[in-house]
């Protein structure tokens, strides 16, 4: 299954071991995500530090792990898809997931309710709708 996972998804697996991490590494899970992405770990690395068990060593062995995992799209590649996401997102931040998900026909993996509750065109899978699937 191709999913675009967003960045707090990320997060959640960067800061605590468990379901959300094993999904992420779940063979049948093909994830990508905008350029971006990992510019914005390194923009909240010192925050997500201060949250993790892992030492600073470990999180940077699992984020090289985790860089192999997730595809990451240019952001040339879904401009023309910008003012439809534009349209459909309920919150301008997550735009870009958007954009990337209209282009590859995918799912998102997020677990901001506001994404699934307030549009009905993109499919938005939470991590425990995806923990049921797998």
């Amino acid at each position: 299954m191709d999913l675009v996972i967003d960045a707090n998804v990320l997060f959640s697996v960067l800061i605590k071991k468990g379901k959300t991490e094993e999904l992420l590494f779940e063979e049948d899970l093909h994830v990508f995500a905008p350029e971006f992405i990992f510019e914005e770990f390194e923009k909240y690395k010192d925050l997500i530090l201060e949250k993790t068990e892992r030492t600073k060593e470990e999180l940077d062995e699992l984020m090289t792990i985790i860089k192999k995992k997730i595809k990451t799209i240019p952001n040339e590649e879904t401009e023309k898809f910008i003012p439809e996401a534009k349209i459909i997102c309920p919150d301008e931040k997550d735009i870009d997931y958007f954009a990337l998900a209209l282009k590859i026909k995918c799912p998102l993996w997020s677990n901001d309710k506001l994404l699934k509750s307030k549009q009905q065109i993109l499919t938005v899978y939470s991590t425990e709708d995806l923990m049921k699937m797998f």
